[in-house]
């Protein structure tokens, strides 16, 4: 007992010590906050003339929105059905996609493979009058336009005022003695960039099939769908065969079968050649030299003595897969062709496909009234990516260059592009 009491003294000191060590231990450090989950989407894009553009867009989306991460991969080759294709054979479609307002398109969502965006800000504020491109016949609403899409020929006003020209032609006739006047100046009429016949497909090709066959035929297009359309005939021939005329005589730059798109836009902005047949959507690049003054007028692919059905519709747009990531990638959409748009506008100048544009917007005048008079024409016809088969785009790029190389003749080719037509349509409606 005694010895026990003794001990107390040191007990009580002990104890204290130890109250106090615990009164000073500094509590447990606070978990750092989570950060919150990052979404990544993928976006697959077709974006030729305008691939830092595009980046920019992805970047500023992605600093307006720091938990979704963007993926941007770029189309390659002539078409955009060329990339889809194996995506959607290896199942590997991404979030994001450029599409063309076609049948291929509008499959792949009556497949479930693209989502409806009725519901999305981005298909509200698309022009009314480009929305019927892009619903499907199960009336799904399967993208939305990059821009409002016209082919017309631009010219370069001091080579035309060195060659004499006065007045601009009206009808095919008077373009080839146009050429010829441009030729015989010591002037380059035309640029051909045979290298990436996606041009001469929007351009050529689409007015030579606007005016040869959708001329006076209220519903071609549902004959076309249904394979009943034929194009094995002079008339769809013909729209070869003024192609290989316009080299045939000289009308166009030496190498033409391997000028690419960008050489093309440069042989034209360089003053090189006299004419471009392009797209409103590469406007910036073809209204703005420094050195001429542009103008443009409608390719007059007409026969004497009638009105001239000119190519007007929706650029190339984007569609959002039916993947885990949709709402993020409906997002990025609505930020597309919405906040970013004049990101890429502002370089293109191509024409806006919406009711309202956020942010500033810069087209030429001579584009804007080209578009306001070909939309109010009594006829039109859309580009060829909006009607042909994806079967077909990809042999008509083939059939125009070797038609141009001598390879094929355009009878040859009317034939090849019917039954290849036909058979889509046949494969379609089993």
């Amino acid at each position: 007992m005694l010895k026990l009491f003794r001990c107390a003294p040191r007990l009580s000191v002990l104890l204290c010590l130890l109250a106090l060590a615990a009164c000073g231990r500094p509590e447990p450090a606070a978990a750092p906050p989570r950060a919150p989950p990052t979404t990544t989407i993928t976006a697959l894009v077709w974006a030729p003339d305008w691939p830092q553009e595009m980046q920019q867009v992805a970047a500023a989306f992605s600093r307006a929105h720091p938990d979704i991460k963007v993926e941007l991969q770029f189309m390659i080759g002539n078409s955009v059905e060329e990339n889809l294709k194996p995506k959607v054979a290896a199942n590997q479609l991404p979030d994001l996609v450029s599409v063309n307002p076609n049948s291929y398109a509008a499959g792949l969502a009556d497949q479930g493979l693209l989502a409806d965006l009725g519901g999305s800000a981005a298909w509200d504020n698309m022009l009314d009058v480009l929305k019927p491109d892009w619903t499907s016949p199960e009336k799904k609403r399967f993208g939305v336009a990059g821009g409002v899409a016209a082919t017309l020929i631009y010219y370069n006003k001091e080579l035309f005022r060195q060659a004499g020209v006065e007045r601009l032609p009206t009808d095919f006739d008077q373009f080839l003695a146009l050429c010829e006047r441009l030729k015989r100046a010591g002037i380059t009429p035309l640029v051909f960039d045979a290298g990436f016949p996606n041009m001469l497909g929007n351009g050529p090709f689409s007015f030579g099939f606007a005016n040869n066959v959708a001329a006076g035929r209220p519903g071609w297009r549902a004959a076309l769908a249904a394979g009943k359309l034929d194009l094995d005939t002079e008339a769809a021939a013909d729209i070869f065969g003024k192609i290989k005329l316009l080299a045939e005589r000289g009308y166009v730059q030496k190498n033409f079968l391997n000028t690419g798109y960008d050489e093309g836009i440069q042989l034209f902005a360089g003053g090189k050649v006299a004419m471009a047949f392009h797209g409103t959507w590469a406007a910036g690049r073809l209204m703005a030299s420094k050195h001429f003054a542009s103008g443009v007028f409608v390719p007059p692919w007409n026969a004497a003595g009638r009105a001239v059905v000119p190519v007007v519709g929706s650029e190339t747009g984007f569609a959002v897969c039916e993947t885990r990531n949709k709402q993020a990638a409906l997002m990025l959409l609505d930020f597309i062709v919405g906040q970013g748009f004049p990101l890429q506008q502002n370089k293109r100048q191509n024409v806006p496909p919406m009711k309202r544009v956020p942010g500033p917007v810069r087209n030429d005048a001579q584009i804007t009234a080209y578009v306001a008079a070909v939309g109010a024409a009594a006829q039109t016809s859309g580009p060829y990516y909006s009607f042909l088969p994806a079967p077909a785009i990809e042999l008509l790029h083939t059939l125009l260059h070797e038609v141009l190389a001598g390879q094929t003749s355009p009878r040859q080719a009317a034939a090849a592009l019917d039954a290849s037509v036909r058979a889509a349509a046949a494969q379609d409606n089993r």
